[in-house]
């Protein structure tokens, strides 16, 4: 029974995917230089290295932005940033995509592969899209170029998620009718007239 709630909530998130106006995160983003404060940092800047960060740390990337307790930003061969792997109360992600509706996440721990793109929230996991929903598990992971969103919880739990409606066009305002107090008045004035 559990297992069939599992596949069940799995489809409903996979769903995201197949709904209309799938929005993609800012293409430009990842072509932007990542920025970082923190209270203290042992930093490397060289092949197949590991910074650390601690204490109030923020990362930015054009319109992506984490935050967290902790971050070790991972650099690659070529010393580009593959990856970050952020714990807090919470770790937190949010980045705009092309139609600049706003995707939030968070969760007590963020793995985000800058390469491809993915965060992957684990343990208290919400992800948030504007204007299209909300989602919850143990371990939600979602992919800023696809939109595409997963879940899993452990245990009892279940994921669980609410999609938003399209919005409806806003309805036409009605024809404004002549006021009734100077319809009224016309008739009073060609009465007057007639009387002199």
């Amino acid at each position: 029974m559990k297992g069939g709630l599992l596949a069940a909530g799995l489809l409903a998130l996979a769903a995201v995917a197949l709904l209309p106006a799938v929005a993609f995160a800012k293409k430009d983003d990842r072509s932007q230089p990542m920025d970082f404060t923190a209270k203290s940092t042992n930093a490397y800047n060289a092949p197949n290295s590991i910074t650390t960060l601690t204490g109030n740390v923020k990362l930015t990337q054009g319109t992506l932005l984490i935050t967290g307790a902790e971050a070790k930003v991972y650099l690659d061969k070529d010393t580009q940033i593959s990856r970050v792997v952020v714990t807090g109360n919470p770790a937190h992600i949010q980045q705009l995509d092309e139609n600049n509706n706003l995707m939030q996440g968070d969760a007590a721990q963020l793995d985000y592969d800058n390469i491809n793109g993915i965060a992957v929230l684990t343990v208290n996991a919400k992800v948030t899209q504007q204007g299209r929903g909300e989602f919850h598990g143990d371990k939600i992971t979602y992919n800023t170029n696809t939109s595409l969103i997963t879940g899993e919880s452990g245990g009892d739990s279940l994921v669980h998620g609410t999609f938003l409606p399209k919005p409806k066009p806003a309805a036409a305002a009605p024809a404004a009718k002549p006021a009734e107090a100077s319809s009224a008045a016309k008739p009073a004035t060609a009465t007057s007239a007639a009387s002199k």
